[in-house]
């Protein structure tokens, strides 16, 4: 089927469903309506899901003691730590000292790995006797940046690491990875369009961890340090980085986290979200709500320290953590260890929230409550504190996000049934686990009842014209087309093909039907028709008894929802923080139309074909790996890689494009029209080598137009 000619190929995009009114009265315009309010009520739903089960199997200490170790490895494999990275050498070097009266600030650097460099600043009391107690600060996100030269957010709260010395503290405070010395990336997701990162399972919170982590490696080689009292802390960013290093190294004996997490009804019904770039966030596989992070640290001493006015941690969320963390404390017996402070004021570093925290590190890490008299200043200028001259050549900050996390290799060849069972099979496993695990599970309700109605169907100048609406999940409701020449009844179809519609496709499938069926459409935002293209369908319904299905999923034509370039981007993430990605969910709209087009009488026993375009191709592709009735698929210039897309969750972490090709092509005829048969070779190769017939697998150029 040729993309242009009989437009069967090119038709990609479509819309989705109802919500109890007529279509015409629910689409009112393409910017928000009905996709909006679609959208606003499937995030508070998801949302709602995770938010009731968080923490409520927890019933006894018994019970939190058998979960804790597999919520600490999900943790762990979350921040993409799993494998944990090696402990190699730190190669740590002071590269100088500045003097106060009270103290010595050591301008320090070490490799949490090779070429990841960590800059710190070590202040260290003067006239130690013995191993003292010791902090490790992390920072926020405070910029300090002269003349080009980034100094590290260090600098900026240099007056945290001053106080707790001269209170009898040690205390590291090291750069993180955005503002650092040495300028890495934050913002992969945030404003860079970066997706790959989801797909990789890559989040700079890992590495934010895991350089944390080597931090009390390095806090424990110091004489001056009291290993067995070191407690952690920061505000905003370093309250998240506090989440992540107590949650996951007990060597934290207390952690005091100010402005660092709120719940997820925050940030994805609220859209708090939009305030933080991606090193708040965990990679969320799991769908988890941030109390299951704050329960980790019990039963240790934790102080949730917050302000009543910060509009990006908000007050009533972090309420619901410290509640439902009250929980696990009071059943550890650990109830007088857990401690929340909310003060007056914005997100802001206030001398009231640096007080509670000091006395709640006296408490626990001195067993004493001392009088308070010094306030906590800035004595140096960023010159004096920074750490390299010139940065050195061999960093990888700057390309962390390539290397960070695992990514799997395409296997050199397969050539027995027993490796193919054993690859695929691995594969399968790893996307109904790590990838789409957010799918309505197959036994539920919400995934057996499609709730299939038909909205219309008619017949006009040879083609007959119907469509039906069904539920994809809760409150994503979405319509299917369905079109064949007129007299016949859909069980003497030869075949069905299902076109996979994008926004393009979707007004190129309504400029062809517009000629006929303007009214059947109405309420839509019509192009000019296309009476070639309609022409062009009805003499092909004419040649063969073939029906054309169209399918768009949700955020696409009639359900498509704010496109504002920062709103989207915003969007996609809200999908990832409940564990999915807009890619994964739309592969699950796919799956159902498939299922709501054999659930239409008379189609049960017609030949299904999915062909799709583009980006939606790779959706196509997926989709026909977990639907059997699928018989062949023709994909359109396909991507090659994950990292161009389509983007699902961890993916690149266990396979690529390639070996979904080839998992596809073991039951289904697939034909991949791009001329590049070097890209599937390996696809090509093993289904040679396991004896597949010729016809499962054909690499075809594209065709004219």
């Amino acid at each position: 089927m040729r993309r242009g000619g009989m437009r069967l190929a090119i038709l990609l995009s479509v819309l989705c469903g109802l919500t109890g009114r007529s279509w015409a009265e629910e689409k009112t315009s393409v910017d928000t309506t009905r996709g909006d309010r679609m959208l606003k009520a499937y995030f508070r739903t998801e949302t709602a899901k995770i938010s009731d089960v968080s923490l409520k199997d927890i019933k006894t200490a018994e019970d939190w003691k058998a979960h804790r170790e597999l919520f600490h490895a999900q943790l762990q494999e979350m921040l993409g730590l799993d494998p944990l990275p090696e402990k190699t050498p730190l190669e740590a070097v002071v590269t100088g000292t500045v003097q106060h009266e009270e103290f010595t600030v050591e301008k320090v650097q070490f490799q949490s790995r090779p070429g990841l460099y960590v800059t710190g600043n070590l202040y260290l009391p003067k006239n130690l006797d013995k191993p003292a107690p010791t902090i490790l600060y992390v920072c926020g996100h405070g910029k300090v940046k002269k003349n080009g030269i980034s100094y590290g957010n260090k600098t900026h709260y240099q007056h945290h690491g001053a106080w707790f010395a001269r209170n009898g503290y040690v205390c590291l405070m090291i750069d993180t990875l955005q503002l650092g010395e040495i300028e890495g990336l934050h913002h992969g997701t945030h404003n860079k369009g970066m997706w790959w990162w989801n797909a990789r399972g890559y989040t700079p919170a890992g590495v934010e961890a895991w350089n944390c982590v080597r931090a009390i490696d390095y806090l424990q080689s110091r004489k001056e340090v009291d290993p067995e009292r070191i407690g952690a802390t920061g505000r905003s960013g370093g309250g998240a980085y506090t989440w992540w290093i107590s949650a996951l190294d007990e060597r934290i004996k207390v952690a005091v986290p100010v402005a660092g997490i709120t719940d997820l009804e925050n940030h994805v019904v609220d859209g708090v979200v939009e305030g933080h770039c991606d090193c708040m966030f965990m990679v969320n596989t799991y769908r988890w709500d941030y109390a299951q992070v704050a329960a980790l640290v019990a039963p240790r001493p934790l102080l949730i320290s917050n302000t009543d006015k910060d509009r990006i941690f908000p007050l009533d969320g972090v309420v619901r953590v410290h509640e439902q963390v009250r929980n696990i404390y009071d059943l550890l017996g650990a109830g007088d260890k857990l401690g929340l402070q909310i003060v007056e004021g914005p997100h802001a570093d206030t001398q009231v929230l640096r007080i509670h925290a000091f006395q709640w590190f006296d408490r626990f890490l001195k067993g004493d409550s001392p009088l308070i008299e010094t306030a906590a200043t800035k004595f140096f200028t960023p010159e004096q504190l920074r750490v390299f001259e010139e940065n050195p050549t061999d960093e990888k900050n700057t390309t962390i996000h390539e290397t960070f996390t695992q990514t799997a290799d395409l296997p050199e060849s397969i050539t027995t049934d027993s490796q193919w069972t054993a690859a695929r099979d691995g594969w399968l496993t790893a996307l109904r686990e790590k990838s789409f695990r957010a799918w309505p599970q197959e036994e539920t309700a919400d995934a057996r009842s499609l709730d299939l109605k038909p909205a219309f169907s008619v017949a006009r100048d040879g083609v007959h014209f119907s469509a039906y609406d069904f539920t994809s999940q809760e409150n994503i409701e979405l319509r299917l087309y369905v079109t064949y020449r007129e007299g016949l009844k859909p069980s003497e179809l030869d075949l069905v093909v299902m076109n996979v519609l994008d926004e393009a496709g979707w007004k190129d499938f309504l400029a062809m039907m517009r000629p006929q069926f303007a009214e059947q459409l109405a309420g839509e935002q019509l192009p000019e028709g296309d009476k070639k293209a309609f022409a062009e369908q009805r003499d092909m319904f004419k040649s063969f008894k073939w029906g054309m299905a169209y399918i768009a999923p949700r955020g696409v034509g009639p359900t498509i929802w704010n496109q504002n370039k920062k709103k989207n981007t915003h969007i996609r993430r809200r999908f990832m923080l409940l564990g999915q990605t807009i890619d994964g969910m739309r592969v699950w709209d796919i799956r159902r139309a498939a299922q709501a087009l054999e659930a239409i009488k008379g189609f049960q026993d017609v030949p299904l074909w999915l062909q799709a375009h583009g980006h939606s191709a790779g959706l196509a592709l997926y989709a026909s790996l977990f639907e059997p009735a699928v018989k062949r698929l023709d994909l359109y210039n396909l991507p090659t890689s994950h990292h161009d897309g389509p983007t699902f969750l961890n993916v690149l972490r266990y396979l690529d494009v390639p070996q979904a090709v080839t998992m596809a092509a073991e039951n289904t005829q697939v034909r991949i029209y791009d001329g590049e048969a070097a890209h599937w070779q390996f696809a090509a190769d093993t289904a040679k080598n396991l004896g597949w017939d010729e016809k499962q697998l054909q690499i075809r150029k594209p065709p004219q137009k």
